[in-house]
């Protein structure tokens, strides 16, 4: 039986600007190099061993047109000054034969750290629980970091956001995705 376990996979993002809400995500998803990819979204588990390598050498992996999985995050706005903003945070178990998560945020009102640090926070809330850690969810993820380092379990938390402000006349898409390769 064939498995369709990813064993690599790359973070990118982007922000697109028109006058067309679809092509401002057309936009966003160019600057984030997968324009040209059939994007499947997938629920947020990062596979045992898995690999995370840069977005030039996950580039190459690609060929257009084809059908490529993601967890993608989404945001748009056509209201002048609204703040948008996506994230994906990704929390990577010490052992690498368990899964790890990856959390998509994407809304309104959050900054870039305010996007990129809730992102992180929630990717490693789910791993800690996961593996058995309670932490006081009223914590600041500065304080809950922590926490999650030195019990040993988690080896690292990361994210990539992308945050915009919207424009006056336009449609402004912010995209953040981890893109998964079936090498």
């Amino acid at each position: 039986m064939n498995h369709l376990v990813p064993k690599k996979l790359f973070l990118t993002k982007g922000v697109g600007r028109s006058k067309h809400q679809l092509k401002s995500f057309e936009e966003a998803l160019r600057m984030a190099g997968v324009a040209q990819q059939n994007l499947v979204t997938v629920s947020s588990i990062l596979p045992p061993q898995c690999k995370i390598i840069s977005k030039e050498k996950g580039l190459a992996y690609l060929n257009p047109g084809e059908i490529t999985f993601c967890v993608m995050a989404r945001s748009e706005t056509n209201e002048h000054g609204r703040l948008v903003a996506s994230s994906i945070g990704i929390a990577v178990p010490k052992d690498n034969m368990k899964w790890g998560y990856l959390s998509e945020i994407h809304g309104n009102g959050l900054n870039q750290k305010e996007a990129a640090d809730t992102s992180e926070d929630l990717a490693a809330d789910m791993l800690g629980t996961t593996l058995g850690l309670e932490v006081d969810p009223d914590k600041a993820w500065s304080e809950k970091e922590q926490v999650y380092k030195q019990s040993g379990l988690i080896i690292r938390t990361s994210n990539i956001t992308q945050a915009a402000r919207g424009q006056q006349g336009l449609w402004t898409t912010t995209v953040a995705l981890a893109v998964l390769i079936f090498d």
